[in-house]
């Protein structure tokens, strides 16, 4: 699959009906995705994969993620500048 075909789904998958976690994820996707090493890639996708209510609580700061390398891609997200 080329690039561009596995961008548009990657951000479809990153529609997640939450403003705040779409925006997060979309930035990821257009500033670090096409340049992210593969194991980067795999904990992204890791993130896709978990619920909605989950992410909500690790990306907003009210629960830590208790897996090392998801934690950190979650920190490093939400430093991107908006």
């Amino acid at each position: 699959m080329d690039e561009a075909t596995e961008l548009k789904k990657l951000r479809w998958r990153c529609r997640r009906g939450m403003r705040e976690l779409d925006q997060l994820f979309g930035r990821y996707l257009d500033r670090c995705w096409l340049q992210a090493p593969t194991d980067e890639r795999e904990v992204f996708l890791f993130l896709l994969e978990s619920e909605d209510d989950k992410l909500w609580r690790w990306f907003m700061g009210y629960e830590e993620c208790p897996h090392a390398a998801p934690a950190a891609l979650i920190a490093r997200i939400r430093a991107l500048p908006a």
